[in-house]
């Protein structure tokens, strides 16, 4: 009932920045947890960064600091700003959303929906 597409991966050199958007549609109005995780080849997939519906936010330990996760409710989109970017950053990037919203979380099995995935690929 919620569906999730991101947008704004790309390629990008050591030390850049690349700022993703998560555009949300359908029934919006459960105030979902949302989130990013990624996953590189071979990898589990790992949290990189949630926030509530009223903006607080959390991280994950190899982004922190580096990355900020922001939200717009009235526009249904969620955006993830990184910054200092290193090639251990490479990934797909997902969106994912909590529904009905509830508290944070950085477990995969607590997310419901996710997006489609966009590539970002950090190079020395």
């Amino acid at each position: 009932q919620v569906q999730l597409v991101e947008s704004g991966g790309g390629l990008v050199q050591a030390g850049g920045s690349l700022r993703l958007s998560c555009a949300a549609s359908g029934r919006t109005f459960s105030r979902p947890f949302m989130a990013w995780f990624r996953q590189a080849p071979g990898k589990e997939r790992e949290f990189v960064a949630g926030i509530t519906w009223i903006g607080g936010s959390s991280y994950g330990d190899s982004v922190k600091g580096r990355f900020t996760i922001s939200r717009d409710n009235a526009k249904n989109t969620v955006w993830l700003q990184m910054n200092g970017l290193k090639p251990e950053d490479t990934a797909v990037y997902y969106c994912a959303a909590r529904t009905p919203g509830s508290g944070p979380s950085r477990a995969l099995a607590d997310f419901t929906f996710w997006g489609h995935g966009t590539q970002v690929t950090v190079s020395s």
